[in-house]
C-alpha cells in the first residue's frame, strides 16, 4: 500500500506590532481587533470590533479582512482573504499610518521533538535551545498526553522543583504571549504607565518588580514592595536569583528565560483542570472522606458533582480549592501543581460558598466596593476600583439592583453578587457551593443557565449542588458514592442510563440502600471510565473532554503528573496580602461601621438600652447613695455595662463566619479583622456606658468622702469604671461569638452571662474568703468593676457589711489602679483567645 501523503506544514512566523512579537501556531487562528478577547488587540480608533484574522491554510498563511469599516492592507493593498508570508507588512484602518504588523520568518527549531517528549523525559532534557523565538516556541509546543492508570502503589512525594512549573518542560502553556529580548540592564514591570512592561491587571501594583541583569550575565527578580506578590515558581519572593528553568509569576502572568528571550505567558482564563488520585482520611486514616478520585475537566467547562449526603462534595470542593489539601494525589492547574503554587494561583481561583459573603445591610455597590478595597492593590486608584466594580455588576446582570441593599434582594440576585464579588479579580477556576439552595426551579435554572454563561465567557466552573433540575445545561456531571469514590463522570445525559434508573431520586435511594455495592469498581471497568477520564486530555475541549475537536483547536495537554504527592510535607507560605495591615483596617471598620448604621433594630437597641438602664439605676437611687440604695444602683449599673457590651458583641463573628473565612483566604489579616470589630464595636460600647453612667447618676450626690474620688471627681471614676467593664463585657461577648458554632446560641448565652455578672459581682454575695466562689469570680469582669466603683465612693463608710469589708473596695489609690488593672488584664487576655479561636475557622491552608 502506497504512503498517505502529507499536507505541507504552513512556514513558521513571529508577528510583530508595536514592539512585541507573536511565535505564530499553525494550529490557532488570530483575531485582530479593539475586542479585548482578541488575539492581536489593536486600541486604534479606526479599527474595527472583529477586524481581520490570521490562519494558516495548507501550506501557507492567510489574512481575511471580517468586513472591516476602514479595510485591511497587505503591503499597501486592500485585502478581502490574501495570502501572506515572510516580509509582509500589514496595516489596519489605514494604508499608511493605521496600526502595523510586520510578519517575519521563525528560525527553524526541533520543535518536533519537544512535540514527542512527555514530562518525565523531559525531567533530563537538555537545555532550551539558543534561538529565543525557537525556545519561545518550543515551551509553547503540545506534548501528548499519557493515559491516566491505576497506580501499583502510592508514588513518592513530589520534589520541590523548579520543573513542576516550568513552561519549557511541562507545555503547561499554550503559546507565549510575547517574546522580547532579555533587558541589558532592568527591566522594570507594573501597573503604571511609565514601566517598561506595562500589565494592565488590577492585581498588579503600578511598581511591581524588577528584572534585573547582573555584571555575571545572570538575572535577578526583585519585588518593589508589590502588594500580591512576585513569584517564582509559585513561591513568593522578594529577591532571588532567576535561571531558564524557573518561571517568574505576576499577577495573571507568568514570565520564563527562555532561549536568551523574555517570554511571557498570560492566563486569559481558558484553563484545564487535571484530578489525580485524590485520598483524604481523618481519624488517623481510620475513616475516609475521597478515595481515589481522578478526573479531567476542560477549559470553558462546566461541571457539577452530585452524589448523597456524606458523599465527600464539600470534602472534594475545599482539595479543589486548595483550601484543605488532599493527603494524597494531585491537582494540576493549567499542568501546574496548585498545592506546590498555590501561594500564587490562588489569586486565579474564585470560591462562591453555599452562605453569603457580603453583609446584606449594604447595597450592592457598596459593598463591592469594599471588596474591591481589600482585594485590589493599596495603589488601585478609586476609579479604576469603582470601573472594575461597575463591570462585574453589568456582567451579571445587575445594574438596576446596584442601589438596593442586597437583603431586599431574592435569593438568585443575591448569589449573583456573590458571584460579582469573586469575578472582581477575573478568576479563571470558579466553585460554587450549594449555588441553588433554597431557590425555587424557575431561579434554580436562571443561576444554572448564569453559570453556563460564565463558563462559555472564558472560565472553568465546577459547581457542587444537590439540585437534578438543570444538569442538562453542564458539560460534565461527576457523581460521587458514599465513601468519596468516583461512581460516574461523562455527560449529565449519559448517566441515568448508565445507573439503569429512569429518575435520579430512584438513584439516589439505591447509593443510600445499597452501601456495600462498587459503584466506582463498575464505573472503573466501564467504556465511560476509558472515555472520558483515561483518553481524555487535560485540554479538552470547550464543551468539556471528549468533545470534538475544533479546528484550529488548543493544544493537547501535557502528561499527567504522578500521583501521591503529599502537600502537608511542603505547606506553603502565607499569602501576600494586597493591603498593608493599616489599609485593611481602614477599610474594614468603614465597612463594618456602614453595615452597623444600616441596620436599624441595632440601631435602636443600641440607643435604647443605656437610657432604659440608667434610668432604672436612677430611679433605685432614691436621689442620693445612701445606706439603702448603694449597693442597688452599683449592681444595676455592672448588670446594665455587661448588658451594652456582651450584646453589642456576641453575634458579631458567628454570624460572619462565612464572610471571615472567604476573605482570609485571599489574605485578610486576622489581627486587623478583629481590631476592627474592637474599634467600632469598643467606641459604640464605651458611648453607651458614658450615657448609661450619666442618666443614672449625674446631679446625684455620691456619697464618696469629702466629696472626692480616689484620683479624679467620682462621677469620672464611676463612668470610667462602666465603660471599662462594658468594654471588657464586650470583649467577653466576642469570646463567646467566637467559640459557638451557631448563631441561635448566642441569645441563651448572653442571659447566662448577666446571670453570672450579677452572682459573683459582690453587691448579693460575699466572694471574698468562700472557697472556689472567690476564685471563679476573679474571671468575673463585674467583680472588678464592682470593687473599683465601691473604692471611689468608699462603700465600706456608706454600708458597712461583711460584704463591703473587702480591701479591694479600700478608698485607696492602690486598691482602684488594682480593680481597673485588673479589667484591663481581662480585656488582653480575652483577645489573644478571640484571636486562637479565629485561627481554629480558618482554611487549613491558612493555619500553616
Amino acid at each position: 500500500m502506497g504512503e498517505r501523503p502529507v499536507a505541507p506544514a504552513a512556514p513558521a512566523l513571529v508577528l510583530e506590532t508595536d514592539g512585541d512579537a507573536t511565535v505564530m501556531n499553525a494550529r490557532r487562528v488570530y483575531r485582530i481587533g479593539r475586542d479585548p478577547s482578541s488575539d492581536i488587540v489593536l486600541a486604534d480608533d479606526r479599527t474595527s470590533w472583529h477586524h481581520a484574522v490570521l490562519r494558516a491554510v495548507g501550506g501557507h498563511w492567510t489574512l481575511e479582512d471580517q468586513d472591516s469599516t476602514n479595510g485591511t492592507f497587505a503591503d499597501g493593498r486592500r485585502v478581502g482573504l490574501s495570502v501572506v508570508g515572510a516580509g509582509t507588512v500589514l496595516r489596519f484602518g489605514h494604508p499608511a499610518d493605521g496600526p502595523k504588523a510586520v510578519l517575519r520568518a521563525n528560525p527553524p527549531h526541533e520543535s518536533h521533538a519537544a512535540r514527542e517528549r512527555t514530562p518525565r523525559d523531559d525531567a533530563a532534557a537538555p537545555a532550551a535551545p539558543a534561538d529565543p523565538a525557537a525556545a519561545a516556541a518550543a515551551a509553547a509546543t503540545p506534548v501528548r498526553a499519557e493515559p491516566h492508570r491505576e497506580p501499583a502503589a502510592p508514588a513518592p512525594p513530589r520534589p520541590s522543583s523548579a520543573a513542576v512549573s516550568s513552561p519549557a518542560r511541562t507545555g503547561a502553556f499554550r503559546r507565549p504571549t510575547s517574546v522580547r529580548p532579555l533587558p541589558v540592564h532592568t527591566v522594570r514591570i507594573g501597573r503604571a504607565p511609565d514601566n517598561d512592561l506595562v500589565l494592565d491587571d488590577l492585581t498588579v501594583s503600578r511598581r511591581h518588580a524588577e528584572l534585573r541583569a547582573e555584571p555575571d550575565g545572570t538575572y535577578r527578580i526583585h519585588d518593589l514592595g508589590s502588594h500580591n506578590g512576585t513569584f517564582l515558581n509559585g513561591r513568593p519572593v522578594t529577591d532571588a536569583r532567576v535561571t531558564p528553568d524557573d518561571l517568574v509569576g505576576i499577577g495573571h502572568r507568568a514570565y520564563g528565560l527562555i532561549g536568551g528571550s523574555l517570554v511571557e505567558f498570560t492566563d486569559t482564563g481558558e484553563i484545564s483542570l487535571d484530578v489525580q488520585e485524590l485520598a483524604v482520611t481523618v481519624d488517623h486514616g481510620h475513616k475516609t472522606l475521597l478515595d481515589g478520585v481522578s478526573f479531567p475537566v476542560g477549559e470553558k467547562s462546566l461541571l457539577a458533582v452530585v452524589g448523597p449526603s456524606g458523599a465527600g462534595k464539600s470534602t472534594l470542593l475545599n482539595a479543589l480549592t486548595g483550601l484543605r489539601p488532599a493527603d494524597r494525589g494531585s491537582v494540576l492547574y493549567d499542568g501546574r501543581d496548585l498545592y506546590q503554587d498555590y501561594p500564587e494561583l490562588r489569586r486565579r481561583i474564585g470560591l462562591v460558598p453555599q452562605d453569603d459573603i457580603l453583609h446584606l445591610q449594604l447595597t450592592v455597590r457598596r459593598a463591592l466596593g469594599y471588596a474591591a478595597e481589600l482585594r485590589f492593590p493599596e495603589d488601585t486608584a478609586p476609579a479604576e476600583r469603582r470601573a472594575r466594580v461597575d463591570e462585574v455588576i453589568a456582567e451579571l446582570g445587575l445594574t438596576e439592583r446596584a442601589g438596593q441593599p442586597i437583603h431586599s434582594l431574592s435569593g438568585g440576585q443575591r448569589k449573583r453578587v456573590s458571584v460579582a464579588l469573586e469575578l472582581l479579580t477575573k478568576p479563571s477556576l470558579l466553585f460554587l457551593d450549594e449555588p441553588t439552595s433554597g431557590l425555587d426551579p424557575g431561579m434554580d435554572r436562571s443561576v444554572m443557565h448564569m453559570l453556563r454563561g460564565l463558563a462559555d465567557d472564558g472560565r472553568t466552573v465546577i459547581v457542587v449542588t444537590h439540585s437534578v433540575l438543570s444538569l442538562d445545561v453542564c458539560d460534565r456531571l461527576l457523581v460521587l458514592a458514599p465513601g468519596g469514590r468516583v461512581a460516574y463522570y461523562g455527560p449529565p445525559g449519559d448517566a441515568l442510563g448508565f445507573f439503569g434508573y429512569a429518575q435520579w431520586p430512584e438513584a439516589f435511594e439505591a447509593f443510600e440502600n445499597d452501601r456495600d455495592r462498587d459503584w466506582a469498581g463498575r464505573y472503573r471497568l466501564s467504556p465511560l471510565h476509558h472515555r472520558y477520564v483515561e483518553e481524555a486530555g487535560v485540554r479538552a475541549g470547550p464543551r468539556g473532554a471528549g468533545a470534538p475537536a475544533p479546528t484550529p483547536g488548543p493544544a493537547p495537554a501535557p502528561a499527567p503528573a504522578p500521583a501521591g504527592a503529599l502537600p502537608q510535607q511542603a505547606a506553603p507560605p502565607p499569602p501576600p496580602k494586597a493591603q498593608s495591615w493599616g489599609s485593611q483596617l481602614r477599610t474594614l471598620v468603614r465597612r463594618y461601621a456602614a453595615a452597623l448604621s444600616s441596620d436599624r433594630t441595632f440601631l435602636v437597641i443600641m440607643v435604647a438600652l443605656p437610657f432604659i438602664m440608667g434610668a432604672m439605676a436612677r430611679a433605685l437611687s432614691g436621689g442620693k447613695l445612701n445606706a439603702e440604695s448603694a449597693l442597688n444602683v452599683l449592681l444595676i449599673l455592672c448588670v446594665g455595662g455587661v448588658l451594652t457590651g456582651a450584646a453589642n458583641a456576641v453575634r458579631e463573628l458567628v454570624k460572619e463566619r462565612t464572610i471571615y473565612r472567604r476573605e482570609r483566604a485571599v489574605g485578610l489579616s486576622r489581627s486587623a479583622y478583629l481590631m476592627s470589630k474592637v474599634v467600632v464595636l469598643g467606641t459604640i460600647t464605651v458611648v453607651q456606658a458614658v450615657v448609661l453612667t450619666l442618666v443614672a447618676l449625674i446631679g446625684v450626690p455620691l456619697g464618696a468622702p469629702g466629696g472626692k474620688g480616689v484620683l479624679m471627681p467620682p462621677l469620672l471614676e464611676l463612668t470610667l469604671a462602666v465603660a471599662l467593664l462594658a468594654f471588657t463585657a464586650m470583649m467577653l461577648g466576642l469570646f463567646v461569638s467566637a467559640l459557638v458554632r451557631k448563631e441561635e446560641v448566642t441569645m441563651p448565652l448572653l442571659v447566662l452571662l448577666a446571670i453570672v455578672q450579677v452572682v459573683f459581682c459582690g453587691a448579693l454575695l460575699n466572694v471574698r474568703g468562700t472557697p472556689v466562689l472567690e476564685q471563679l469570680a476573679w474571671l468575673v469582669p463585674s467583680r472588678w468593676a464592682f470593687a473599683a466603683m465601691g473604692a471611689t465612693i468608699d462603700i465600706g463608710a456608706i454600708v458597712p457589711g461583711s460584704r463591703t469589708a473587702d480591701p479591694l473596695m479600700d478608698h485607696t489609690v492602690g486598691a482602684w489602679l488594682f480593680d481597673m488593672g485588673m479589667l484591663v488584664a481581662l480585656c488582653v487576655v480575652l483577645g489573644l483567645v478571640v484571636a486562637w479561636l479565629l485561627r481554629r475557622h480558618e482554611p487549613v491552608v491558612m493555619r500553616r
